[in-house]
């Protein structure tokens, strides 16, 4: 809005300018005679006077003079100023606050007494009245204290020496608001009430910003002036931050009109549009990480943020902080033999810290550009110029990453890569090769977090080798740890893209290692950490190839070493949520088992600490996502003990904490996927009631919420198999509903997905159960169809996948269970029907005999005496 109103009083401004009179009265006070002598002022009057003169003033610039003679100079510029049409004073020196009137100090000024200091300090009054009788157009500029201008010459600020104690009650440090500024703009150098540095240099860092923006072409003088806000802001890291005040009846423009504003300026005046709240949170993360302000703040505005979460913003622009101080390092330290490119590296980061990311790249690219040229005219030289064009690369992906800009970072680290490759391993240098790993680790994290998993498993494979070679050639063990995490990187990309053989091989091949690691220095205890976590991850694996058994004793361990580390810190919040987690696998397997109780006990203990987690900090999304998934864990076991009303209730609780979530974060798959799997729960326990038409709306909105996910990254097996169950959801109503047509169609869209899915690993049990049943379903609507062929070829695979498991695992209760529906539906065509019914309620009364029927299952005893009653 700033530049379109700008823009359009070009002509009305460049005219203006050559015709208007402007006069300016610059006061500097430094010599004080009574109180505390100040360093800068007359240096910022005189930068002062050398501005304001380039856009045209005429300027009478006053230092160290005393009351009287100020008054004087008040008066002479009064009248022969008069009639100008810009008139502007600036002030530099000390200020106070006396009962609520501003006054300014000059040189000597006389603390002794509070009638003192009153007779012989100026009242800005008198500055507002010369100035308004002036010219049309007035400007106050004061740069004066916000510290104590009577404190020790030790304070903070333009401090001065002890004042009255008759006068300590009623005297205030600094400038108070003007309150009503009709005609004329005030500019002060900080917020009422806040500090003001007088700088380290030969200018405070006000007047250092004002002389340098004042003249910026086509800014009218309040986007200056908020150029000038947003600059002493960013460089004090919110210490301080210029108060303007404006009662101006027109605009004023400095300088005339120009079409763009460099990266800098654009980023300080969208600066002042974030809110309070915002400015906050970027403060905290800014000093959390020891950086400035401006790169956060670039990051922030460079960003949609209108679709993020409180919690997801939060956590990237730490992301973003992190980015910068890993690249401001490698920009300290890195070198180049040649000067060129060191200069420009070493701009590069003076830009990046200012928050001009464009600029910062642009520099490195002509570094680049550089060892390019010279590599291929040089062939001496190839291998050296290479590298070092490899490292410019790297900052520049790592300006990138801190803009979160994560398609060129991935640009940059794959060029890098390249140059890496043209260079030879051999010829790597320690700092290289760690460079390269860096690299590697860099784009498996960037591709996963933009959803390409082919790519992220290439990177870490490729990162895999590189650890491997280091661990041969060297002896710290922290380097093993890192091949070990390596592993277990590969392992979740692997895990993510369906490969469990090869996810658990790797995850064990790092759990060999972090064992001995562990073993070796037990004080180690972020790398327990590590080897809980990894645990986690075979115990997954585990459980989804059906080895429960296996996986319970990981799990076990898992916990172990879970409940230790929480005991040595038991403040700390992410290793109480780390419990949370293996309660709810523990729980899982229980219940996998047809032990309720014991699953009911592992899920509330989960939910209590999560709750108690999520009261900590409410806005947190992480939080409340966690305490929805218990939410959907105690809704299933609901189901399970028959309580359908009991489990619809817990599962509209999760999904209304996941809506609001969503809502606020639309681009987080992970909530889109909550999201999905919620509404199919609310329909299953609709279904259960038999709420036909809303169970049916509820599978519809979890399959469109399924497809758009399965469609956006197909080399995602969780989503797809996540679609394949939607569609038999959406399938199971119309079948109940009598479209048998419509419901045979998506059963075999189904069949598609996960026939694939099984055929890819026939290891995974998950993916077998789910063909299992999708053969049953598409059996059960042939033989409605009088396809008794097609019915029976559906029921004997469904019934010989089902065996299988069973098989495998005797004490898994739902596959046993799953088997003996699996009979049921085999009757209907089987040649000795009442043999197979006769072995399924044979199967279902030693599931209850043990305790593993659940109570929403004990139906089928009756079911099938009945059947086999009516059974020949």
């Amino acid at each position: 809005m700033r530049f379109l109103l700008a823009l359009l009083l070009i002509l009305w401004t460049s005219a203006a300018t050559l015709a208007e009179r402007r006069v300016a009265l610059v006061i500097a006070d430094d010599d004080y005679r009574l109180i505390r002598p100040l360093a800068n002022p007359v240096n910022d009057g005189e930068a002062m006077e050398g501005a304001l003169k380039k856009l045209g003033f005429e300027v009478v610039l006053e230092t160290n003079r005393d009351l009287r003679r100020t008054r004087r100079a008040l008066d002479d510029f009064r009248e022969d100023a008069r009639g100008a049409d810009v008139a502007l004073v600036y002030f530099s020196g000390h200020g106070v606050e006396i009962s609520g009137d501003n006054r300014l100090l000059p040189v000597d000024a006389d603390a002794s007494s509070l009638d003192a200091l009153e007779k012989t300090s100026l009242p800005l009054e008198e500055v507002r009245e010369a100035v308004a009788a002036t010219a049309k157009v007035g400007l106050i500029v004061l740069d004066a204290c916000r510290s104590d201008p009577f404190a020790g010459a030790g304070s903070e600020g333009r401090g001065a020496t002890s004042l009255a104690k008759d006068a300590a009650d009623k005297v205030r440090p600094g400038l108070g608001r003007v309150g009503r500024a009709e005609n004329i703009l005030f500019a002060f150098a900080a917020a009422p009430g806040e500090t003001a540095a007088d700088g380290t240099g030969q200018n405070s860092p006000f007047t250092a910003a004002l002389t340098k923006y004042l003249g910026t072409d086509g800014l009218e003088i309040r986007s200056v002036l908020t150029l000038v806000q947003q600059e002493v802001y960013d460089l004090s890291r919110g210490k301080q931050l210029p108060y303007v005040e404006s009662g101006l009846p027109q605009l004023f423009f400095a300088a005339s009109t120009k079409e763009q504003l460099p990266e800098r300026e654009r980023l300080l005046l969208a600066m002042a549009d974030v809110t309070p709240q915002m400015r906050g949170e970027v403060e905290q993360i800014a000093s959390d990480a020891d950086m400035p302000l401006a790169p956060l703040y670039g990051a922030l505005i460079s960003t949609d943020t209108s679709h993020l979460s409180a919690e997801s913003l939060n956590a990237r622009l730490r992301e973003a902080a992190d980015a910068f101080v890993k690249v401001r390092g490698e920009m300290k330290t890195l070198a180049s033999d040649d000067p060129q490119v060191t200069a420009l590296r070493r701009q590069a980061e003076e830009q990046l810290s200012l928050g001009a990311f464009d600029a910062a790249r642009e520099k490195l690219a002509a570094a680049a550009e550089i060892d390019s040229t010279s590599r291929k005219a040089l062939k001496a030289n190839f291998v050296s110029r290479t590298l070092s064009e490899a490292a410019t690369r790297y900052l520049s992906a790592g300006a990138a990453r801190a803009d979160l800009d994560y398609t060129a970072a991935i640009r940059d680290y794959e060029e890098v890569l390249s140059l890496f490759g043209e260079a030879g391993q051999s010829a790597l240098k320690l700092d290289d090769a760690d460079r390269q790993i860096r690299t590697l680790d860099e784009l498996g994290k960037l591709y996963i977090t933009v959803g390409n998993t082919a790519a992220a498993g290439r990177a870490y494979e490729a990162l895999l080798a590189n650890l491997e070679q280091r661990v041969r050639q060297e002896t710290d063990p922290s380097v093993r740890r890192d091949l070990a995490v390596s592993h277990t990187k590969l392992g979740n990309v692997r895990m993510t893209q369906g490969d469990l053989p090869g996810a658990l091989e790797n995850y064990q091949t790092a759990r060999t290692m972090l064992s001995e690691l562990t073993a070796a220095d037990p004080g180690r205890l972020d790398w327990f950490g590590d080897l809980a976590m990894n645990d986690d991850k075979i115990g997954n694996v585990l459980v989804t190839q059906g080895n429960l058994a296996s996986a319970a004793q990981v799990y076990q361990e898992s916990l172990s070493i879970k409940k230790e580390l929480a005991g040595h810190e038991p403040e700390r919040d992410d290793l109480q949520r780390e419990l949370t987690i293996s309660y709810d696998e523990i729980a899982g397997l229980a219940r996998s088992a047809g032990r309720l109780d014991d699953a009911q006990t592992s899920y509330e203990e989960s939910l209590r600490i999560r709750l108690a987690l999520a009261a900590k900090q409410p806005d947190d999304a992480e939080r409340q996502r966690d305490v929805s998934v218990s939410h959907d864990t105690i809704g299933d076991l609901k189901r399970e003990r028959d309580d359908a009303a009991g489990a619809l209730a817990a599962y509209r609780d999760s999904l209304e904490i996941v809506e609001r979530l969503a809502s606020r974060d639309p681009d987080n798959t992970e909530l889109q996927r909550d999201l999905s799997v919620g509404n199919t729960k609310v329909g299953n326990a609709l279904k259960d009631q038999e709420n036909w038409p809303a169970a049916l709306s509820a599978y519809r909105q979890a399959l469109a919420q399924a497809q758009a996910l399965a469609d956006s990254d197909p080399d995602n097996t969780e989503w797809q198999r996540d679609l394949s169950v939607s569609l038999e959801k959406v399938a199971g109503v119309l079948a109940i509903q009598g479209d048998r047509k419509g419901a045979l169609k998506l059963y075999l869209d189904s069949f598609t997905i996960v026939d694939r899915l099984a055929r890819l690993d026939p290891a995974n049990s998950d993916w077998q159960r789910d063909l299992s049943i999708t053969l049953s379903e598409i059996g059960m609507l042939k033989a409605k169809q009088r396809d008794i062929k097609g019915a029976r070829k559906a029921f004997e695979d469904s019934l010989d996948i089902r065996q299988q498991l069973a098989q495998s695992d005797p004490e898994n209760a739902t596959w046993q269970r799953d088997l003996v529906v699996a009979m049921i539906d085999y009757s209907q065509v089987a040649t000795n029907p009442k043999a197979v019914l006769s072995e399924a309620l044979e199967r279902t009364l030693e599931l209850d005999r043990s305790g593993r029927l659940a109570p929403r299952y004990k139906f089928m005893i009756k079911f099938l005496q009945d059947r086999l009653a009516r059974t020949k």
